[in-house]
C-alpha cells in the first residue's frame, strides 16, 4: 500500500540523512521526498511517499520516533488529508501539436509557461494521480523533453495540523 507520510524534523545538519538511512537501512524505497520549512525556523516538514503493508510502515514510524531529529510523524493515509504536486512539462511539438496542448492545458486547469509552437512548457499542480494521466496525454501529444515533479505534500483535514499535534503529543525518542 502506498502511504504518504509527514514528518517534522529538526533543521540540523545530517537530520535529513539520518532519517532517510532508516528507510534504506530497512530496504524502502523512498518514491517521492519533499522537504520545506515551517513557520518555525528550527523544524522543518519532510513529506515522504513509500509503500509497504500498513504494519511494515507502523513499524518503521515507529523506529522512525526514536531519531533525536524527528519532532512528530503522522502517516497521513490513515486519514482523511490533502495531496498535491507540482509538475512542469516540456513538450516538444510538430505540426499542429500546439493546440492539442492547449486543448489539454485547458481540460486539466494546467498554466502553459511557453507558448512557443515547436516546444511548450507547461505547468499543472493536482492530485498525483492527475499529475500522471496529463503526463500521459501530453505523451501522445508530443515528445517530452523535460520532466520536473515536487512529489507530494499534504496536510490533514480538519482543524488538526501536524504542529498542533506536536505540541500536545510531542514523540519521545
Amino acid at each position: 500500500m502506498r502511504h504518504v507520510i509527514s514528518v517534522l524534523l529538526q533543521n540540523e545538519v545530517g537530520a535529513l540523512t539520518r532519517m532517510t538511512g532508516l528507510f534504506s537501512s530497512r530496504g524502502y524505497n523512498i518514491e517521492s521526498l519533499n522537504v520545506a520549512p515551517t513557520d518555525d525556523p528550527v523544524v522543518s516538514r519532510v513529506t515522504l511517499v513509500v509503500s509497504g503493508s500498513d504494519a511494515a510502515i507502523s513499524q518503521l514510524n515507529a523506529q522512525l520516533a526514536k531519531l533525536v531529529d524527528v519532532v512528530n510523524i503522522h502517516d497521513m493515509t490513515l486519514g482523511e488529508h490533502f495531496e498535491r504536486e507540482l509538475a512542469i512539462f516540456k513538450i516538444k511539438l510538430q505540426t499542429g501539436g500546439y493546440e492539442k496542448v492547449s486543448a489539454l492545458a485547458k481540460k486539466f486547469g494546467a498554466e502553459i509557461l511557453d507558448d512557443a509552437q515547436v516546444s511548450c512548457t507547461v505547468q499543472l499542480t493536482g492530485k498525483p494521480a492527475e499529475i500522471d494521466r496529463f503526463l500521459h496525454a501530453a505523451g501522445e501529444i508530443g515528445d517530452l523533453a523535460a520532466v520536473a515533479r515536487s512529489g507530494s505534500v499534504t496536510v490533514s483535514k480538519g482543524q488538526v495540523t501536524l504542529s498542533s499535534y506536536a505540541r500536545h503529543q510531542r514523540l519521545t525518542g
